[in-house]
């Protein structure tokens, strides 16, 4: 639940041109909820279908047709709420939220203003600089999502798919405790981490599965808290909303350009008028849309055609029962079990998948620290330049967990298993069946490294006497024994051999 010792989150200062102002972000992230099924009825959710081939007749509005609650909707909500840890509300209701537009068949949104599914809970942000805060999410209610109005296809007539109408949305509201651009991305990162993890969300956002629109205001120092301690927003200043951010590198863009120029409008003597502000990505500015609407320009009223969702605590106990191991979790167990740092363990527990396969390679190897160095290091690096994601990897974890077996078991060096490793990648096979059909094994027989290193000693006396007079020089010989093995000798053993004969 949530923490109420929550530190003042720490300010984002701006200097204008007579002033220092600090900057105060609340957020509305729309997150849909990963169903097959719309929130009322039984249409297809699926992305790319053709125009308005997946639309129910309550979703086009038509006379007399009822809607019927999604029971995995609602799960999905409530495991959203308790992966944030959050309060669920037995009791909800739906409200009807009246407004005109074109791909609004019904001429209203059902959604739930007054009692929503999910009450108070919190996110914890890490920030760049390796801090971390808490981040209090003030709300989770369910909704219908609009269609969508499609203006370039034509010169002189608009069109309209209602696919995505009915689909569930969470819309998740959170406090104004963010303070900064990188905060903000931040933070929709981590919701859609969470909610990937949950399964309840997929957080594509180029596909507007995952929207944020983000309310920024500036104050002057001091003032925010003020706001901490009263919870009064009269400090806060006037806020303006951004709408419908689907970038993370946008977000942050939007955010910065709004505050100076909400800046540049107090320091001139003017005021900020409430607003919702569309940002245009070529121009890098914010544009006026529409007045910001008050709820009671919306004529909210309980939806008549939709009774009081009432839910059971041991239903809600059972969802709690099968949530998965989440990332902050996770990142500690990594840290604790295989002695990853702080960096590493962030990094493989980003993505579920990731940290699943890193898992799989660990329980090979038997060797925590090297699986996240060769998957962190090799494999990212290898699958980035093929524009592959984790799942598509062409090497299995059983195959690099092979690699670092043979690693461990002195059968290759580490030279060899990098060349062993682009062979697998790209080849396939069995990682010790490729060594040995390619002769690929490290030579560990001691007799045949002290015949290398006495034949380049013989060849290079100079170069005795002064790895003799400075022992550092010793590894030039350790080069040259690897260079005519051709990577093969045993690195441990040659550093042996050549210490003895040079009598260091």
């Amino acid at each position: 639940m949530l923490d109420t010792q929550l530190p003042t989150p720490k300010p984002r200062v701006i200097a204008g041109e007579t002033h220092d102002w600090e900057l105060v972000i609340g957020m509305e992230v729309h997150a849909q909820v990963a169903s097959k099924a719309k929130l009322f009825s039984g249409a297809s959710t699926t992305f790319g279908a053709e125009p308005n081939s997946n639309v129910a007749f309550v979703d086009a509005g038509m006379p007399g047709m009822l809607p019927v609650i999604n029971e995995f909707c609602v799960e999905q909500a409530v495991r959203t709420g308790l992966g944030l840890h959050a309060e669920i509300h037995l009791k909800s209701a739906f409200d009807r939220k009246n407004y005109f537009y074109p791909d609004l068949p019904q001429g209203y949104q059902i959604s739930q203003l007054y009692e929503p599914i999910v009450g108070e809970g919190e996110v914890l942000v890490e920030l760049g600089d390796g801090t971390a805060r808490r981040v209090r999410i003030e709300r989770i209610h369910l909704e219908q999502d609009a269609g969508k109005s499609i203006h370039d296809m034509d010169p002189s007539m608009s069109f309209v798919d209602l696919n995505r109408t009915g689909v569930a949305l969470m819309e998740i509201v959170s406090r104004p405790d963010i303070r900064g651009p990188e905060e903000a991305a931040a933070y929709v990162t981590k919701l859609r981490q969470i909610m990937r993890y949950l399964g309840t969300c997929d957080g594509n956002m180029q596909n507007g599965n995952l929207r944020a629109d983000v309310n920024v205001s500036v104050c002057r120092p001091g003032q925010y808290e003020k706001y901490w301690e009263t919870q009064d927003f009269d400090h806060l200043g006037t806020r303006c909303e951004i709408k419908n951010m689907n970038s993370m590198r946008f977000i942050q863009a939007a955010i910065d350009v709004e505050a100076r120029r909400q800046i540049a409008i107090l320091e001139s003597g003017g005021s900020v008028t409430q607003e919702t502000r569309l940002y245009d990505v070529e121009k890098n500015e914010t544009r006026s849309m529409r007045s910001k609407e008050e709820a009671h320009d919306y004529r909210y009223f309980p939806d008549p055609d939709l009774m009081p969702l009432e839910i059971e605590q041991a239903w809600v106990d059972d969802i709690a029962a099968t949530l998965p191991e989440l990332p902050d979790a996770k990142k500690a167990r990594f840290v604790a079990d295989f002695g990853l740092s702080d960096y590493d363990a962030s990094v493989l527990t980003a993505d579920t998948d990731a940290a699943k396969y890193f898992e799989a390679v660990a329980a090979t190897s038997g060797n925590g620290k090297a699986s996240a160095n060769w998957v962190i290091n090799n494999l990212f690096g290898k699958l980035k330049e093929d524009e592959k994601d984790i799942e598509e990897s062409p090497m299995t974890p059983a195959q690099l967990g092979g690699i670092l077996k043979l690693i461990e078991a002195g059968d290759i060096s580490g030279k060899i298993a990098k060349d062993l490793f682009e062979i697998v990648y790209v080849e396939g096979g069995d990682p010790a069946q490729v060594v040995e059909a390619r002769g690929m094994k490290q030579v560990t027989d001691t007799g045949a490294i002290e015949t290398a290193v006495d034949e380049i000693i013989a060849a290079n006396p100079a170069q005795v006497e002064k790895a003799r007079e400075n022992p550092k020089l010793a590894g030039w010989f350790v080069g040259q024994v690897m260079k005519a093995t051709g990577g093969k000798a045993n690195p441990a053993v040659v550093n042996q051999v050549v210490s003895a004969k040079l009598g260091l």
